[in-house]
């Protein structure tokens, strides 16, 4: 009887031990309910938000819908590229409370020619850039025209998102990589435009020459979408108070010392400030037949901004990773003959620090750019942020340009100047230039500040860095960062808007722009020779494991059950 019994009792012991495990599964779904997390295991953390983000997230109080526009038959690597977008907003959409919501669209999927191209064009319209994509099907190569973006709506209102970035002279496995990286902070912002009810203030200065509104259209009216602009006349305003940044571009006249006083009082105060300075006085359209003497330009703020920590040169610097401009090399009848040509006063800058303002940024276009140097000023950090390619030259001035340079072969070992720093970003507690000075004549104030607050300023010694051309024909501005001649687009918009939103950003938002994938590609050729061996293994030992398991099992189980 006893032996009868002891079946019975294992029996009961394992559904005992059953039921526990399952009320336990259940407890904790019932405890687990309304809590929510998540382990990422990864070394460099590629599926989790930031805290920055996921506050973002859990403040939205509308729905917000993300249309998605990578859809459809495409290579692989946009395979990867849909599937971190569709992690990332899944993401979103948790933290969110389901307040995010999205669809992916594959915008070639009518087969009637005539509504397709007008979806497209609806989609260029809402300011999404397609991409040609070239595949091999077979022995031909197939075109097709993809939307890597989509469009964040909310409110009312649609912010487009670009999700195929990065530096264009990367390879694709690395540009792809950094487009991955950014996914997170272009969603995010795009969101923040959408849903900030708080805008801060920046002044345009003019009054000294500065660009025109014509010539900072694009660059303005980007900024518009999350700040309010304002032109402002140092002459006519007491203070700047009343601002949260200020922006001085290419000026060509001189500043008063009662300006450049509040100018000052501004930054130690904690303002920020964008300084893009043409420390030379030269154009291309002022170049003449012989050439034009090229000279420093005297703008009174060589002295503030010294104070502060660096101090710009009078110098051209020429680059031989330069652009081109047209030029005339002979007659056709009547017709002049123009061929571009490479014009080493305009490098195309391509060297970047790790700094959230230029992370995989794209080359930018420079225009008659001078150097910088870093000196020693207390308190106050400064991060270089561009500088040319290593095959750099040093021109001082006063040095006469002809365009004839142009078509004069260049010898390379006169570029041998090392990269030059065109761009710095300067933290901390700024001194007053104007301490132990008297005042400024018609300036009314009990004293000069030197309480200094927290502060940050860029600098840039390229005044044309925000300049978008002008049609000469139709007066219309063209887009910031296009070079007509080539037709190429340059990031000169990116860094400059990404420049100002690290200014002003309170919540460190821009830092999400920092976030880094390691991209661990395989050895393609070890990959080939051992094929087959890898083949083999994945084919083969599997099955093997699973018949010893069997074999295994079946043994234990009759030396278990033979004496029973």
């Amino acid at each position: 009887m006893v032996a009868e019994n002891k079946p019975t009792s294992r029996k009961n012991k394992d559904i005992f031990r059953f039921l526990i495990a399952v009320g336990i599964i259940l407890l904790l779904n019932i405890l687990l309910i309304n809590r929510y997390f998540r382990l990422d295991l990864t070394q460099d953390k590629r599926y989790s938000i930031a805290p920055v983000t996921k506050k973002l997230l859990a403040n939205l109080k509308d729905d917000i819908t993300v249309d998605v526009y990578l859809s459809g038959d495409f290579p692989a690597r946009f395979k990867r590229l849909q599937g971190a977008v569709r992690e990332t907003l899944e993401e979103f959409r948790v933290y969110s409370d389901d307040r995010i919501s999205f669809n992916f669209i594959d915008p070639s999927g009518s087969t009637d020619p005539e509504k397709r191209n007008a979806y497209y064009q609806q989609l260029v319209a809402k300011g999404l850039q397609p991409t040609n994509l070239v595949s091999a099907e077979g022995d031909k190569k197939v075109e097709k025209l993809i939307f890597p973006g989509g469009i964040v709506s909310g409110k009312g209102k649609e912010v487009p998102v670009l999700f195929l970035k990065g530096n264009q002279a990367a390879s694709a496995d690395e540009q792809l990589n950094q487009s991955i990286e950014g996914l997170e902070f272009e969603l995010a912002a795009a969101i923040r435009e959408l849903t900030q009810t708080q805008r801060k203030r920046i002044g345009y200065i003019e009054g000294h020459g500065e660009l025109s509104m014509l010539e900072t259209t694009d660059f303005i009216s980007t900024l518009q979408k999350n700040y309010n602009v304002f032109r402002v006349d140092l002459k006519k305003v007491p203070d700047l108070k009343a601002l949260d940044a200020v922006i001085i571009a290419k000026p060509l006249l001189k500043y008063a010392e009662a300006e450049k006083y509040k100018l000052d009082q501004f930054i130690v105060g904690g303002g920020k400030a964008l300084f893009l300075i043409d420390p030379v006085n030269i154009s291309l359209d002022s170049i003449r037949t012989a050439g034009t003497v090229a000279f420093p330009l005297e703008l009174n703020l060589q002295d503030l901004l010294f104070t502060y920590g660096v101090r710009l040169n009078g110098n051209l610097v020429q680059d031989l990773n330069a652009g081109q401009i047209p030029m005339v090399v002979g007659m056709l009848g009547n017709q002049p003959q123009t061929q571009l040509m490479n014009w080493r006063y305009y490098p195309i800058i391509n060297g970047f620090s790790q700094h959230p303002i230029t992370r995989n940024l794209d080359a930018l276009y420079g225009k008659f750019v001078s150097n910088i140097d870093s000196v020693r000023a207390r308190n106050i950090r400064k991060t270089p942020l561009i500088a040319t390619s290593p095959y750099s030259r040093v021109v001082q001035t006063p040095v006469n340009v002809a365009l004839n340079e142009a078509r004069q072969p260049a010898n390379p070992q006169q570029f041998n100047a090392g990269p030059q720093v065109v761009a710095y970003l300067l933290e901390g507690q700024f001194s007053s230039v104007f301490r132990n000075r008297p005042l400024p004549a018609g300036v009314v104030a009990a004293s000069v500040q030197n309480q200094a607050r927290p502060s940050r300023l860029v600098v840039v010694a390229d005044g044309d860095l925000i300049r978008n051309e002008v049609n000469p024909k139709t007066n219309q501005p063209y887009r910031l960062g296009l070079d007509r001649f080539s037709g190429a687009t340059y990031a000169n918009k990116d860094f400059a808007t990404n420049a100002v939103d690290y200014l002003l950003d309170e919540n460190n938002l821009i830092n999400l722009r920092a976030k880094e994938i390691v991209l661990r590609p395989l050895d393609r050729l070890k990959a080939q020779e051992e094929k087959r061996k890898w083949q083999g293994i994945n084919l083969v030992l599997p099955l093997v494991l699973l018949v010893g398991f069997g074999f295994l099992r079946l043994y234990l189980r009759k030396r278990k059950y033979a004496g029973a």
